[in-house]
C-alpha cells in the first residue's frame, strides 16, 4: 500500500499550469523561473569544475569552501556571526533543507504553525514527519498575522513555526514589528522557527532583508534556509543552505545524511565562487527585477487590472474581483491558458481549506516582450470571462 499522505495529494499547481502552457503554446507567467540563463561567470566556473575538479563524493555537510563562503556571505549581508563548521550544512536545494528540518525536529503529534497561503510542500512534509499542521489564514491585501492569530495558534503542543519571507505566493515581506511579535511567541512557548528565506536577496525598494534569527531570543531557536538557485537566478541548481545553532544542526545533519547525503561538487564549487565574487550581481539583480515588476504592473494597469504591491520575490498578484472578473481564480487561470494563451497561478491552490479565490500570481522574471504580450493576453482572458457571464 502506498502512503496515503502522498497518494491523496493532487498534482502540484506548478506542474499543472506549466503542462497546460506547453500544451497550448502559451506564455508561461506561472512557474517562477527566469528567462535569462543566470550569471555566465558562475556557470563557467561550474563547467570548469566538472572537467578539472573532483567529481567524487564531497563531504556530507558540504564543501568546506562553500560553507565558509556562506558564513562570510551572511555576515556581510545580514550581520550573522556563523561558525561554518558547526552551523552551516549544504543541502540539495531548499526543499531538501525543509525536509531535513521537519524530519529532524518533529516528533509524532507535534503541532507546526504554517501561514496560508503557503508553499505547497510544507503541509504534506510536516504530516509525513508525524506533525500536525496548524494553519493561520492570511488575507489580502496586507497578508499579515495579528497577535490574536498567534494567540489562537500557539499551544502547549506547538513545536515549530514555519515562516516564509519574502513570501511566495503573496510577494510580501514580513515587517519588523510582525517579526518581533512572532519572536515573542516563539520565546514564550519555547518554539523553533523554520525560516524559508529563499527570496532573501530579492527585496525591492532599497530595503534590506532582516532574518528572524537576528531578533532577541531567536539565535538558538531558528533554522534558516537559503537557496543558491534563487540567489543567482539558477533555479535548476539545487544547492541550499541549512543554518542553525550547533544543538539543532546535529539533528538536521543526521536527517540530511539519509536524504541526499551530498550535492554535486561542481555546483558547490561554483556557488562558493559566486558568493565571494558576485557583489555586482547582488547589487544589480533586485534593481533589474524591480524594473520588470514595474513594467508588468504598468502594462496590467493599462489593461484595467488591479495589481497588489510586490515587495519581493519574482511575483506580483492581481485582484480579479477588483478587476471586474467574477470567475474564481482557478476558473480564470484555466480560461487564460487554454483560450488566451497565458499561464498564471491561482492563489487558492496555496490553501488547504477556506481559500482566498480572487487572486492570481504572475511571474515577472521574464523578457520585456514576454511581459507585454502576457499582459495583453490576460486582458483577452478577462474579456472572454466577461463575455461568458450568463
Amino acid at each position: 500500500m502506498a502512503n496515503p499522505i502522498y497518494t491523496a495529494l493532487p498534482t502540484t499547481i506548478f506542474t499543472v499550469m506549466s503542462g497546460l502552457a506547453r500544451e497550448h503554446d502559451a506564455i508561461n507567467l506561472g512557474q517562477g523561473f527566469p528567462d535569462e540563463p543566470g550569471p555566465e561567470a558562475i556557470r563557467r566556473h561550474a563547467a570548469e569544475a566538472v572537467i578539472h575538479g573532483d567529481n567524487q563524493y564531497p563531504p556530507m555537510a558540504g564543501l568546506p569552501q562553500l560553507r565558509e563562503a556562506a558564513a562570510r556571505h551572511y555576515a556581510r549581508f545580514q550581520g550573522l556571526d556563523l561558525d561554518w563548521k558547526t552551523e552551516v550544512t549544504i543541502t540539495s536545494g531548499a526543499t531538501e533543507a525543509l525536509a531535513c528540518a521537519f524530519l529532524g525536529l518533529i516528533e509524532p503529534g507535534d503541532e507546526v504553525i504554517v501561514f496560508a497561503p503557503t508553499y505547497d510542500s510544507y503541509a504534506p512534509m510536516i504530516r509525513r514527519a508525524g506533525g500536525v499542521p496548524v494553519i493561520v489564514r492570511l488575507e489580502p491585501p496586507a497578508w499579515r498575522f495579528s497577535r490574536a492569530d498567534l494567540e489562537a495558534a500557539f499551544t502547549s503542543r506547538t513545536r515549530l513555526v514555519v515562516l516564509n519571507s519574502p513570501m511566495n505566493p503573496t510577494a510580501t515581506v514580513c515587517l519588523d514589528e510582525d517579526l518581533t511579535l512572532l519572536a515573542e511567541f516563539c520565546v514564550r512557548h519555547d518554539v523553533t522557527a523554520i525560516c524559508d528565506d529563499v527570496w532573501e536577496h530579492v527585496v525591492f525598494g532599497g530595503g534590506s532583508f532582516r532574518p528572524l534569527m537576528t531578533f532577541p531570543g531567536m539565535r538558538e531557536r531558528t533554522v534558516k534556509i537559503g537557496s543558491a538557485g534563487k540567489m543567482f537566478a539558477l533555479t535548476g541548481w539545487k544547492v541550499g543552505f541549512l543554518i542553525a545553532a550547533p544543538a539543532l544542526t546535529g539533528a538536521l545533519a543526521k536527517a540530511h545524511q539519509f536524504l541526499t547525503f551530498t550535492t554535486a561538487p561542481n555546483l558547490q564549487s561554483a556557488v562558493a565562487w559566486g558568493l565571494e565574487n558576485a557583489a555586482a550581481w547582488f547589487a544589480a539583480m533586485p534593481v533589474d527585477l524591480a524594473a520588470s515588476r514595474d513594467r508588468l504592473t504598468a502594462a496590467l494597469r493599462r489593461e484595467g487590472f488591479v495589481v497588489l504591491p510586490s515587495q519581493g520575490t519574482y511575483f506580483l498578484t492581481v485582484d480579479l474581483a477588483a478587476s471586474s472578473v467574477t470567475e474564481d481564480d482557478m476558473a480564470f487561470c484555466l480560461r487564460a491558458v487554454k483560450e488566451a494563451g497565458v499561464a498564471a497561478i491561482p492563489i487558492s491552490a496555496f490553501y488547504e481549506a477556506d481559500p482566498v479565490t480572487s487572486i492570481v500570481r504572475l511571474c515577472f522574471a521574464k523578457r520585456d516582450e514576454t511581459l507585454d504580450e502576457g499582459a495583453r493576453r490576460l486582458a483577452t482572458a478577462r474579456d472572454l470571462s466577461v463575455a461568458a457571464r450568463p
